[in-house]
């Protein structure tokens, strides 16, 4: 059983457990070649349920080079191609988040599945991508990658006996990341920039693991701009939301090291991450499989000796868990995991909203 991060009831848990029963394999596109999507790629390797069988992108020999890397795979030109090709069952949408829209309605249209990276441009914008893909009968995921590995489930399940009532999180998810060549720095691409592309995933904690969908109360954000770019490369803030819960968060590009730290705190005591958005044993990057995946509760005033470290393996990476669920909602797109899958994003998208506009107006939100 899994928790309702809506209701707070319990309900099955569809995308953290359940093995894949397809016999045919999902055909993927790729549309855009950076550096995320060359992670998808090599996750596809690992499962028979999702097949890599074309690549788009702006530049047709950046496809071809890409294709080369991950094995015979159809190149097109366009994205529009690709989605006229009758070559895929569903897509992933890996582009600056400034064309990520009419590209992802285009693939609904078009009777594919959707997996599309984040942020989007906003919650309006999610949402027409969301209800063009119920609407069409297609199944759509966003590429949040942790929400799929069994530790969340398991911390989730684990909440009220090692926290009590959650009380409020903090995270911080830091990489150095300054390259101002890099879309990430560049506004008319990633409009949101560190806040929609860092602090997404600060935001996702509070969907995953509050339960609440309660109002945000207030919000007060702080963020950093590139010199010359003029792109948010970092930012911190505060959310309470009407319920009582409240949420601190830093992220950004500035910091020289990788910082994924998450703390969810009750009257029982902390469940403690140092790795929540990628794990360290079957992240991207460079995987370390000494540091094997889990959590730490912290009670009391027990020092670092009697803290209690629970192990939560996984025999597949986070990201492989991700293709196989795009494979199940894509079969079954009018299920209760579909449904499941629009909520959380939508929230998500939602709660960066907040963030966004507080930043914009100079002001914070306050009521």
């Amino acid at each position: 059983m899994g928790l309702d991060l809506w209701t707070r009831r319990p309900e099955p848990c569809f995308c953290l457990t359940q093995p894949s029963s397809m016999s045919t394999p999902l055909r993927l596109g790729i549309i855009g070649t950076g550096f995320i999507a060359d992670v998808i790629a090599h996750a596809l390797r690992s499962t028979a349920t999702v097949t890599l069988n074309a690549v788009a992108s702006r530049r047709v020999e950046t496809a071809a080079a890409f294709a080369l890397r991950h094995g015979s795979v159809s190149v097109f030109e366009s994205w529009e191609s690709l989605l006229k090709s009758e070559t895929v069952d569903a897509v992933y949408v890996a582009t600056p988040t400034s064309v990520r829209e009419s590209i992802c309605l285009a693939a609904a249209a078009q009777g594919l599945a959707v997996l599309a990276e984040k942020p989007f441009l906003n919650w309006e914008s999610l949402q027409k991508i969301t209800q063009a893909c119920s609407q069409a009968g297609v199944g759509f995921l966003d590429g949040t990658h942790f929400t799929h590995h069994p530790r969340t489930q398991a911390v989730r399940e684990a909440l009220s006996q090692k926290t009590g009532p959650l009380q409020g999180l903090r995270t911080s998810f830091f990489f150095p990341a300054l390259d101002r060549n890099n879309i990430r720095l560049q506004p008319d691409k990633e409009p949101t920039g560190a806040i929609g592309d860092m602090a997404w995933y600060s935001m996702r904690a509070v969907v995953e693991y509050s339960g609440s969908d309660a109002s945000v109360a207030e919000c007060r954000s702080w963020a950093q701009r590139d010199a010359l770019t003029g792109g948010w490369i970092r930012g911190a803030g505060f959310l309470r939301l009407n319920d009582g819960f409240t949420a601190t968060w830093d992220a950004g590009y500035t910091v020289g090291a990788c910082l994924m730290d998450l703390d969810l705190m009750g009257s029982q005591g902390v469940i403690s991450m140092d790795d929540f958005v990628l794990d360290w044993d079957g992240g991207f990057g460079k995987p370390d499989p000494t540091r094997l995946v889990g959590f730490t509760h912290r009670f009391g005033m027990a020092n670092p000796s009697t803290w209690v470290r629970t192990e939560t393996p996984s025999p597949q990476p986070q990201a492989h868990r991700m293709l196989e669920a795009l494979a199940r909602l894509a079969r079954n797109p009018l299920g209760p995991e579909m449904a499941l899958s629009i909520r959380r994003s939508l929230r998500t998208q939602e709660l960066v909203d907040t963030v966004v506009a507080s930043l914009r107006d100079g002001s914070g939100l306050t009521s």
